[in-house]
């Protein structure tokens, strides 16, 4: 049996990331970037293609974990009747170099410890030449080097390097891994004590920055979620992954598993605010420079995601020796949703600029010229159908999101020059805002079930559908959007937890968990809707399936309490920092979102509305 996906904890540098079982192994580990085939554990749950454990000999032993404060130091303490050890894990933020302190602490008695690492490159399917040479373990294969440095004694057996030791009170057992490119020479790493003390330091000035005024109850949940989105930044470039996994199925033993280890462009709106209205100015200028780097180019050559550099090339393939998270299968790397046609990422782009001229953030005459450039593509192109926000991989269909988003860009565009000064055709574009405004109101509005639904002529539900008073194109007490919140709670909700539509209508077998995000969209409604009593219920709800350290994967499945999906989610926990400003009623992202749109009942023709 595996380990539940909630079991593990996060560390990272921002160059790359890994996840620590409570236990104290640590199962996935990516070098020298989250999307590099150079890992020494492959999968979760499957030990022979990769891990690194370290942990108390007693298997009764108490366990015990805890972040460090505000910081990735994440330590696991042991209890067994001879004694107590902590050790400690961290990743050093510190230049381009890819190091994994453990540091074996002494608090009481003494206590048996045992260290097995099992080194595998390539998603575990290279065994790397393994040697010693002056106590320190060198594994090479390829383009791929790792070291071990440790003062303990490290035998081979079975292809396996294994250490057994014992720590007394105030005693310390250091060991550093450090990846690196095989034909380079590395100089020794430092003082791992030291190495903890300094990212420490590091995390303590990053937290410190935080302006957060939020509802003292929900404090700790909202930082630990800003920790995460900077865990999940790719320092050199700013850019955000969705996730630091792949392939973790949205259904035990299921074939919806995919490779997340990329940039998302529709996150963009919802992570700079996030980072914004608490104070992360520097990220939030280097991922709006990010999507503006990797949103350069013809128009018509878009993506929905990009790699942490920009990279567009995502090519997707199943790695057939790897059985997968508790027979979960295919195991994917790359997405081949980076071809698909999503049109709402024409909107998403628009509203995060509108979004940075708001807030100060300058943008200048090219950042412009690009979005001048994706609005003339955007004229021609906002007609046809597409995969939507969910990659939908079946026929293209005109979902009604898609639709918003390309209204929202052409209100934003107008707003560019009506409130910026930007140069352009602001009637034309008025007048295609409302022409696509009518139409989605005639098109999208189901009138036998009075409400919203997925795609023109459709009478299926869609989380997305939540969005619709977030960014503005309608306010939240329109009859029409209450009555479309209200069958969603129907009809898509279990306790509140939100699933993205009915299971069988995106061409996939099988099913899933409820959307974490759309969760909390929905909390966010329901504070529009002014029932705050019932949205600050539901995001205490929200918030207690979070795992001890107060991580969520994508999904959580409320019958089985079990998360789902790669983990930990960017946007799971954009969602969460934005809820919590909205249920605090201090700054609400989402009424500064909505009130950049025009919607409103009065802008309305439609019948019920009036």
């Amino acid at each position: 049996m595996s380990p539940k996906i909630e079991d593990y904890g996060l560390i990272g540098n921002t160059r790359t990331a890994a996840l620590v079982a409570r236990w104290g192994s640590i199962d996935w580990l990516c070098l020298p970037r989250f999307d590099s085939g150079a890992c020494f554990a492959a999968l979760l749950g499957t030990p022979e293609h990769g891990r690194w454990e370290l942990t108390a000999v007693d298997p009764n032993a108490r366990v015990e974990r805890r972040y460090r404060d505000n910081s990735l130091i994440l330590e696991t303490e042991y209890k067994t009747p001879d004694g107590t050890a902590t050790v400690i894990d961290c990743m050093p933020v510190a230049g381009d170099t890819a190091d994994l302190v453990r540091l074996v602490r002494g608090r009481e008695g003494r206590t048996a410890m045992r260290m097995e690492l099992v080194l595998r490159f390539d998603y575990g399917s290279v065994v790397p030449w393994v040697r010693r040479r002056d106590g320190v373990l060198f594994a090479i294969a390829g383009p791929d080097a790792v070291e071990l440095h440790t003062p303990v004694p490290v035998r081979g057996q079975n292809l396996r390097c294994i250490a057994e030791f014992t720590v007394a009170a105030g005693e310390e057992v250091p060991f550093t891994m450090r990846w690196y490119p095989s034909h380079v020479p590395m100089p020794p790493p430092g003082d791992a004590a030291a190495a903890v003390e300094a990212t420490e330091r590091y995390w303590k000035q990053w937290a410190s920055r935080c302006t957060c005024a939020c509802d003292p109850r929900w404090l700790g949940a909202l930082q630990r979620s800003l920790v995460t989105l900077k865990a999940l930044t790719y320092g050199p470039t700013g850019g955000i992954v969705a996730a630091p996994t792949t392939s973790l199925p949205e259904s035990i033993g299921g074939v919806r598993n995919w490779d997340y280890r990329y940039c998302w462009l529709r996150d963009a709106t919802f992570t700079l605010y996030a980072l914004l209205i608490n104070g992360y100015r520097e990220e939030a200028v280097a991922w709006r420079d990010w999507l503006l780097r990797a949103a350069a180019g013809r128009p018509a050559d878009l993506q929905i995601a990009y790699g942490l550099a920009g990279e567009r090339r995502l090519p997707e393939m199943e790695l057939e020796w790897l059985p997968g998270y508790e027979g979960s299968r295919p195991v994917r790397v790359g997405n081949a949703a980076w071809r698909q046609l999503q049109l709402d990422v024409y909107g998403e782009i628009m509203d995060v600029f509108h979004v940075a001229r708001r807030s100060g953030i300058p943008v200048d005459a090219d950042a412009w010229a690009l979005q001048r450039a994706l609005l003339d593509f955007l004229e021609t192109s906002w007609e046809l159908p597409d995969e939507g926000i969910w990659e939908i991989r079946g026929p293209r269909r005109h979902f009604t999101y898609s639709k918003v988003m390309a209204w929202v860009a052409f209100d934003r565009a107008v707003k560019a020059v009506e409130r910026f000064g930007c140069d352009g055709p602001a009637a034309r574009w008025r007048a295609l805002r409302e022409h696509i405004r009518r139409e989605i109101e005639e098109r999208a509005y189901n009138r036998e079930r009075g409400c919203f639904v997925q795609a023109y002529g459709s009478s299926t539900l869609d989380g997305s559908l939540l969005l619709l008073p977030l960014v503005g194109f309608l306010p939240a007490n329109d009859p029409r959007m209450q009555r479309t919140v209200a069958a969603i709670e129907r009809e898509l909700a279990v306790d509140g937890f939100v699933y993205r539509y009915k299971p069988g209508t995106d061409g996939l077998p099988g099913t899933e968990g409820a959307f974490l995000a759309c969760s909390f969209w929905l909390a966010d409604n329901l504070v529009l809707q002014g029932r705050r009593a019932e949205a600050c219920a539901l995001f205490e709800k929200l918030l207690s399936v979070r795992n001890d350290l107060g991580l969520l994967a994508e999904q959580f499945d409320p019958r089985t309490g079990r998360q789902l999906g790669n983990f930990p989610q960017a946007l799971s926990h954009i969602a969460l920092v934005n809820t919590a400003a909205n249920v605090s009623q201090v700054t609400a992202p989402c009424r500064a979102r909505a009130e950049q749109g025009t919607g409103g009942a009065s802008d309305c023709e439609c019948e019920e509305s009036r």
